[in-house]
């Protein structure tokens, strides 16, 4: 298995189910989810694996801007995703509302994507530090037309840029579509 994988597509093309029998068999495995709850199917599929593996993941959701605090002793993480995390930084950066377009100056987009870069690689670092691995789990943006709205084009343009450059860092990249999964690095 390989130190560092993405996995991108559209909402609910199969990348968390891609990425759960990853680790099925391993003890110990953070999922880390950013932003909204777990998909009741991905918690059941979760719990169904590891008691019939016998093993224990923990589930944690990333409320905060610093994902690679809640690693500990884990040695394989699920990120779950890059898109919502960027949703999280985008508000915490935001003095206001991130969906206000008068807020996301080109200086303020910047650092939304240098935050989340930033984080997300150092995230992985402390994984491999562990000689561990880990699966990140994002949206593709690169088949949308862009948004008329002028917030939701912003984040689509820092996603694409943050997706970029975490996929070219990693070892492998998959893309997930209809639910099956193609290597495409």
């Amino acid at each position: 298995m390989a130190e560092s994988i993405l996995i991108t597509g559209g909402a609910a093309s199969g990348k968390a189910r891609f990425a759960v029998p990853s680790f099925a068999a391993f003890d110990n495995v953070l999922y880390l989810r950013a932003g909204e709850d777990l998909d009741p199917d991905i918690l059941h599929r979760i719990e169904f694996s590891t008691r019939k593996n016998n093993v224990a993941w923990e589930i944690v959701k990333l409320v905060g801007a610093d994902p690679a605090s809640q690693v500990g002793e884990h040695k394989f993480v699920i990120f779950d995703s890059i898109s919502a995390y960027t949703r999280l930084v985008m508000r915490e950066l935001c003095s206001g509302d991130p969906d206000d377009p008068t807020e996301l100056t080109e200086e303020l987009k910047k650092q939304v994507e240098k935050k989340v870069i930033v984080d997300v690689l150092t995230l992985r670092d402390k994984i491999a530090e562990k000689h561990g691995s880990i699966i990140i789990i994002t949206l593709e943006t690169g088949f949308s037309i862009r948004p008329a709205n002028p917030a939701m084009a912003a984040y689509r343009d820092i996603l694409g840029r943050v997706n970029q450059r975490i996929a070219n860092s990693c070892d492998e990249a998959y893309f997930s579509a209809s639910g099956i999964q193609f290597k495409i690095r």
